[in-house]
């Protein structure tokens, strides 16, 4: 039986960013979270020479999937192959190449070649991979040429909030991984639904208390570790405040091995474009970041304050 024919596509943009800026932000898959709205978490699983395997979890026509692809760069071309090697259904297999070239205004041209097969061939699974790629493409390009160019969201900035519990660290990494029941543990959240197409793939859906009294709505996807205890996840739906939030829940031991250190961070980049209306015109960036710090470790604060009651009540 004679193989299927290979599906090809192939998508372009031009930025004003060096083309070795460009490079440099393809080059560093584990950042991509921060730039590309699809990718929720990236690890490098080897690394050798300029061949390196990394594990992706993204988002795909609403879908979060994970596949892990290996790839080839070539730093003097600028020149990026990948080929998945453990493909997520419906796709049989898949690969392609990023493509960076000067452009003759000073700028840079962006071209992001794809080519696949389809489980079966069927005609309505290969409809649905092109839309896929399709919407996934532009939206990466796009938010690529974003986070070189950033007409609108400040630079990403990170930080944490720890507490220490005298408890078992399975017990806290439970509360943090059951966020179907935060509505009834954390006084904070008004409303929560959580889906779980597969184990440790989570979508959920948040309304949360502010200080004042309001209440905003998010959605975020979920990735969760039990072996390591660590939960990973994006906001898909932010605050008007924010043009990107990520976040990363950990359980470890504490350094004296007496004790469980449970952090909740945060990467946000604010929205500039959202800051007089949200805090008034005389507000700078600094205001904003300031603001979006006490908000989100206000309800970490909470949170890991429930875990700590949680965790210790248990033992």
């Amino acid at each position: 039986m004679s193989e299927s024919p290979l599906q090809q596509t192939e998508h372009e943009i031009h930025t004003s960013a060096a083309p070795d800026a460009v490079f440099a932000v393809l080059a560093d898959a584990r950042a991509w979270p921060a730039v590309f709205p699809p990718s929720v978490h990236v690890e490098q699983v080897e690394h050798t020479g300029s061949s390196e395997r990394i594990r992706i979890w993204a988002t795909a026509n609403g879908s979060l999937r994970t596949w892990t692809s290996r790839r080839e760069l070539d730093e003097r071309a600028r020149r990026i192959r990948f080929r998945q090697e453990v493909s997520a259904h419906p796709v049989a297999a898949m690969g392609g190449e990023w493509i960076v070239e000067e452009a003759g205004d000073g700028g840079t041209r962006v071209r992001l070649t794809h080519d696949f097969r389809a489980v079966d061939d069927d005609p309505e699974t290969i409809g649905w991979i092109h839309r896929a790629v399709d919407r996934n493409s532009e939206a990466e390009l796009a938010s690529l040429r974003t986070a070189l160019e950033r007409p609108d969201g400040t630079a990403p900035t990170t930080f944490e909030d720890t507490v220490v519990v005298r408890g078992r660290a399975e017990d806290v990494y439970d509360f943090l991984h059951r966020s179907d029941l935060w509505e009834k543990r954390l006084s904070h959240v008004a409303r929560i639904a959580v889906k779980e197409e597969e184990p440790g793939l989570q979508h959920m859906e948040m309304d949360t208390l502010t200080a004042d009294g309001s209440v905003h709505t998010t959605a975020s996807v979920r990735v969760c570790f039990p072996e390591r205890r660590v939960i990973v996840y994006k906001q898909l739906r932010t605050p008007p405040l924010l043009a990107l939030h990520l976040g990363r829940w950990s359980v470890r031991p504490t350094d004296d091995g007496d004790g469980i250190a449970v952090t909740s961070a945060h990467t946000v980049s604010v929205a500039r474009s959202a800051i007089p209306g949200v805090l008034g015109a005389g507000a700078s960036e600094t205001d904003a970041v300031d603001f979006v710090r006490r908000a989100l470790g206000r309800n970490s604060l909470l949170t890991l304050e429930a875990a700590r009651q949680y965790a210790e009540s248990s033992a």
